[in-house]
């Protein structure tokens, strides 16, 4: 009798953890996957958060956790070096090029996500008889010796302050975030003022303001593709998110309408998961489905 008491202890013991086993085997299939971190650098850019906000919500239903990281240019391309971050939605070319060259060894350009985005040095157009960079040699007093940039340690920043000086442009380079650089121009513009800021599609400046990019006539900026890069890691790290990141596109004039939606104070991932719903074929493409 002892030993069959015993016996069917054990047998109940048996039969307690493997409902127990699958118990936890359909909670973790009710829950999703947990696949793991993702890491995205975020930089100070309107056009960086579109583009991270849907990918981050693709790899999340994949079943990623997503950490977005806020980071100058600098620091993104280390952070991506090290490993610290996995992965960057706006790298602009050939604007980030050298920082490129520098980690190529470790940083891997994984897609093209639009091309054809211009950059460059931005005029109102009620401004007359400047239509490239050249036009503004001797009329720099009419913009009060300055021009209005971006966050030092941007690729674009480096540019401009070279530019000035090889066309020898008495002109001072203003450095700010990007939000009080286009405050500075819209102070201005305001006032009809003459005003030379640094510009950039997509962006909503084109939409809200009548400006445009003048030529630069010495081949500093160009027209730009913007890309994804990520660490050498992820491909082994996550190779879903990896090849959904290879097959990533998306049109240049969906990110600007983005960007016109949260700038008119639409929630971010409310603005992403409208653009994954009214584009389920193309995400679908992405994935692979």
């Amino acid at each position: 009798m002892k030993k069959f008491l015993i016996t069917l202890m054990m047998v109940s013991l048996i039969v307690l953890a493997a409902c127990g086993s699958s118990d936890e085997a359909e909670g973790s299939e009710e829950g999703g996957e947990d696949k793991g971190t993702i890491s995205f650098a975020v930089t100070p850019w309107t056009s960086t958060v579109p583009p991270t906000k849907v990918a981050k919500i693709i790899l999340e239903d994949m079943g990623y956790e997503v950490e977005e990281t806020q980071a100058d240019v600098s620091s993104t391309f280390v952070g991506l070096s090290r490993g610290d971050l996995d992965v960057f939605m706006d790298s602009w070319m050939p604007a980030h090029e050298l920082q490129f060259e520098e980690y190529e060894d470790s940083i891997e350009m994984v897609a093209t996500s639009y091309e054809d985005a211009d950059s460059g040095l931005v005029i109102p157009t009620y401004v007359e008889g400047i239509e490239k960079v050249s036009d503004l040699k001797g009329r720099e007093d009419e913009f009060n010796n300055k021009i209005y940039g971006i966050e030092e340690g941007a690729s674009a920043t480096e540019m401009m302050r070279d530019l000035i000086e090889e066309a020898d442009l008495d002109l001072e380079l203003i450095t700010s975030s990007e939000g009080g650089m286009l405050a500075q121009a819209q102070k201005e513009m305001n006032s009809d003022n003459p005003v030379i800021f640094y510009g950039w599609r997509p962006h909503t400046m084109f939409n809200k303001y009548d400006i445009e990019v003048i030529e630069d006539d010495y081949g500093y900026f160009e027209t730009s593709s913007v890309h994804v890069l990520a660490n050498n890691g992820l491909k082994d790290k996550a190779p879903d998110a990896y090849e959904f990141l290879q097959n990533w596109s998306i049109p240049l004039e969906d990110v600007e309408e983005m960007i016109v939606k949260i700038e008119d104070g639409q929630d971010e991932e409310e603005v992403a998961q409208e653009w994954i719903d009214e584009h389920q074929d193309q995400v679908d493409n992405m994935l692979n489905n």
